[in-house]
């Protein structure tokens, strides 16, 4: 049966037919589309649309899958092993042969009178090019540099360097993804305090439509707030929430990730990344395309949800995929044209042994990894740039890259003008966990042990914040914010449960700093999860998921936001959601710390006890950014709600809420 199966498939080869229409039966892409409704839909779209996870139907699916590095066996091995997103090798044989068939007839594959088979070796042999689109798919390339409209200077003015150096002391404005450059997201406003936050109320609200997830981060100058979504960017009135303008993205590539969370802001233009690679200036004014440059590479993984920064002439970003084996940078682009300047590469070792930073690859295997996905922080005084450089790949099996594998899972230090590595902490030495470091903020200098020192406050997803003297490197302290359980044994074919999992700690939105009480407040994610290595050779799919092993995510899973003493990292108090925490916490001088749950609740707490001050639902998950600013002498609080991430199963329309006291303060 085999044979036969092989010798059909390699005739329609020989016979130059360009649709495979035997390669499934009909009842296959039948049960398919059972299994992919109950298992699937969620991530991708009933539609297979794609919604957290990308679309499975359509142009970019049929020119992504018929490339020449793709067969029928990669699109069976990247399912088998990656879907249900939580539960990879989960399904049985057939429903996986099912989802293969049901893919493919949703995209113009018809059913046959054979049926498809998990002979890997037969499917080895069949390329992929019936699909429907796959004509538009084999277009031109996506252009390296598009012009703007017009005149390519920005008719808007701000804000200029000297107001995004003084954006500490701002309460005007919110001008970075975490408010400043030392990434504090405290804020010296006390109009809504501890005595009166549980009197304030919505002043309007605003939809952006789409349901996609919204992770984003708004920034606020001069009255406007600035909010995207994976193609989205729109500029709405701070105060009132109505529409000024919106650019919406037209994609050119690719898009691995549906992901963003959100853009810079300099001198009259606002910078974003695309999920398709590019990066782009708009005008403030109007949101007037000014140019887009494509700067990274979506077919090997590389794509762009971070904020960017911008200081001096430059943007600074880097690519998000390093479950998709990138070979991670950071990299520095003109603000006039998107020209690079300078680019570090966060993974040398991983394809040059001679780089000499602890990788060794006895399997003869893809290596890589080193993404960045959250917010740079940045000392103008000393012009340090401060990354978190995230997890290798392939993700898991750590022996098959035997090392330190750096500079993954590092705090680097980098000099913002050249890029030059300035220094580099290692916080998780050949990760097994995917528990990616996510942050190097909030900056602060505290006096420790009657000692005045520079520190940097890092986090990430195993679970521990920790803070760490700029100068010296050491560790001054490190707390656990979740449960820690077997994070030192080894990973094994029959499986090992370790707490935090694979989406447990510190996500993408980080500590916030209140330099008055000197505390810091951070949420995180506490969920276990249970890992088992694959006994069977990986493969590696440009562009795709690259794992060594399968997860499976425990029942139970719980949020906390902890109140830690920024000295000495000892707990203040701790407040419990039911659900994971991913949303920003914002701090105030009016002893008031603002934050949101997966409930769709956005809450006000005592800085001082962690009581619950106000709670009000606004009726989807909250897992973006949380921000305050005063204007005409009034302070708002702007919160984003919608579908925080598939990962978190979530669900909910992109809104933007703007909370305040009454008007006459009652």
């Amino acid at each position: 049966m085999r044979t036969n199966i092989l010798c059909s498939l390699l005739l329609l080869l020989a016979a130059n037919v360009s649709r495979a229409d035997s390669l499934f039966s009909n009842g296959q892409g039948a049960l398919g589309k059972t299994v992919f409704a109950q298992h699937c839909a969620v991530c991708h779209g009933q539609q297979l649309e794609g919604l957290s996870a990308p679309a499975l139907k359509g142009t970019e699916f049929a020119r992504r899958w018929s490339r020449a590095d793709r067969t029928l066996e990669s699109l069976y091995y990247i399912l088998r092993t990656t879907m249900p997103r939580d539960a990879g090798n989960s399904l049985k044989d057939d429903e996986y042969l099912g989802l293969v068939a049901y893919i493919l007839q949703v995209n113009g594959y018809e059913p046959g009178d054979h049926a498809l088979t998990a002979d890997r070796e037969a499917m080895a042999q069949v390329r992929l090019d019936g699909f429907d689109g796959v004509s538009a798919a084999a277009a031109e390339p996506a252009p390296e540099f598009i012009g703007g409209e017009g005149d390519p200077q920005p008719r808007a003015k701000g804000p200029t360097q000297a107001e995004l150096l003084a954006a500490a002391g701002n309460t005007r404005d919110w001008l970075y993804q975490t408010h400043d450059y030392n990434g504090q997201r405290f804020v010296d406003l006390d109009q809504i305090n501890r005595g009166n936050a549980g009197k304030i109320q919505p002043v309007c609200m605003y939809q952006l439509g789409g349901n996609h997830t919204f992770q984003s981060n708004p920034i606020v100058y001069a009255g406007v707030l600035y909010v995207t979504t994976q193609r989205v960017t729109d500029a709405i009135d701070a105060r009132t929430c109505r529409l000024l303008w919106r650019h919406t993205w037209d994609p050119r590539d690719d898009e691995p990730w549906p992901n963003n969370r959100g853009v810079a802001i300099k001198d009259g233009r606002i910078f974003r990344g695309t999920s398709d690679g590019y990066l782009l200036a708009l005008d403030a004014t109007d949101g007037r395309l000014l140019w887009a440059r494509h700067v990274a590479d979506p077919a090997r993984g590389e794509t762009f949800t971070m904020a960017p920064l911008a200081y001096g002439e430059l943007v600074v970003i880097g690519p998000a995929g390093s479950e998709n084996a990138i070979s991670g940078w950071v990299a520095a682009f003109r603000a006039d044209n998107g020209r690079e300047v300078w680019r570090f590469k966060t993974v040398p070792g991983a394809s040059d042994p001679s780089a000499h930073t602890g990788w060794s690859n006895p399997s003869n295997i893809p290596l890589g990894g080193g993404a960045v996905w959250t917010p740079f922080s940045l000392d103008p005084d000393s012009g340090e740039l401060y990354v978190a450089v995230t997890n290798p790949a392939p993700d898991l099996p750590a022996h098959l890259r035997p090392g330190d594998n750096l500079y993954t899972n590092s705090v680097v230090a980098l000099d913002i003008g050249t890029g030059a590595l300035r220094w580099s902490r290692q916080l998780i030495a050949n990760d097994a966990h995917d528990w990616d470091v996510t942050q190097v903020s909030p900056l602060l200098t505290l006096t420790v042990d009657g000692k005045e020192r520079a520190l940097l406050t890092s986090a990430g997803k195993d679970g521990f914040v920790r803070m760490i003297d700029r100068r010296t490197r050491a560790t001054v302290w490190e707390t656990a914010v979740t449960t820690q359980k077997n994070a030192a044994l080894p990973l094994t074919t029959e499986g090992v449960l370790v707490c935090p999992g694979v989406l447990g700690g510190v996500e993408w939105n980080g500590p916030a700093y209140d330099p008055r009480s000197k505390r810091l407040f951070v949420n995180a994610v506490d969920w276990c999860a249970t890992y088992s290595l694959t006994d069977e050779k990986i493969m590696y799919v440009p562009g795709e998921l690259y794992l060594g092993g399968k997860i499976k995510f425990a029942d139970e899973a719980q949020g906390w936001l902890t109140a830690l003493d920024a000295a000495t990292g000892e707990v203040r108090w701790r407040y419990r959601s039911d659900r994971p925490l991913i949303a920003a916490v914002t701090a105030t001088a009016g002893q008031v710390v603002f934050t949101g749950e997966l409930s769709g609740d956005f809450i006000a707490l005592d800085s001082n006890s962690g009581k619950v001050l106000y709670r009000f639902n606004t009726g989807g998950p909250i897992g973006g950014g949380i921000v305050t600013y005063a204007l005409e002498g009034r302070q708002y609080v702007a919160t984003v709600s919608g579908s925080a991430s598939g990962l978190f199963v979530s669900a909910g329309s992109p809104t933007v809420v703007v909370f305040a006291l009454p008007p006459d303060g009652s």
